[in-house]
């Protein structure tokens, strides 16, 4: 059975959760990383949704490509869909993504889309509401804020820029102002 790649670009980069044999810096072109999904399930709920990341379509995004052993291809993409599709709010797609240092060729990686046509596509919000939203965010995999924290951080470690993740972290590690009453 052949390898599979499967590209990530939140937080399946600092937490893939699967076995891989390498893992190495990547860009896809055709989606962008958006905090543009409300979360149900993971970072939020329904009355209290959070945001989590999504790729939108158009531009580029700078992520990472796991490779898996074909052996493993089967049950990584099971465990994918668990964990990805637990609302289908994500269109699972292979694009071709090109490996920083790799092939001159592109490979052909599994990936996430956000799907538009969904009820919980956010499109695109203010930061005012991203915050707000990101604040208020406890889902089953814990507080909302911990994961955008966590994903700028690893962003940054990888030398990935993205200015948009960048400016609500800061906002996000400072106190929340008090309420008014």
């Amino acid at each position: 059975m052949q390898d599979l790649w499967v590209f990530g670009y939140g937080s399946l980069m600092w937490r893939p959760g699967f076995e891989f044999e390498e893992a190495v810096p990547a860009l896809l072109n055709g989606a962008h990383r958006s905090l543009c999904i409300f979360s149900w399930v993971h970072r939020g709920t329904q009355t209290r949704p959070g945001l989590v990341l999504g790729l939108d379509r158009g531009g580029a995004c700078r992520g990472m490509a796991f490779r898996v052993a074909g052996r493993n291809r089967d049950s990584v993409v099971a465990y994918l869909r668990e964990r990805e599709q637990a609302t289908m709010v994500y269109l699972e797609a292979h694009r071709r993504v090109r490996l920083a240092g790799g092939p001159a060729e592109p490979v052909t990686a599994l990936t996430y889309l956000v799907d538009r046509a969904h009820p919980q596509y956010a499109g695109v919000l203010s930061l005012e509401r991203q915050l707000e939203l990101v604040r208020g965010g406890v889902g089953q995999s814990g507080a909302n804020p911990d994961y955008v924290l966590n994903t700028v951080d690893h962003l940054s470690e990888l030398g990935i820029r993205d200015r948009g993740l960048e400016e609500l972290g800061r906002l996000l590690r400072q106190p929340a102002p008090a309420a008014a009453g």
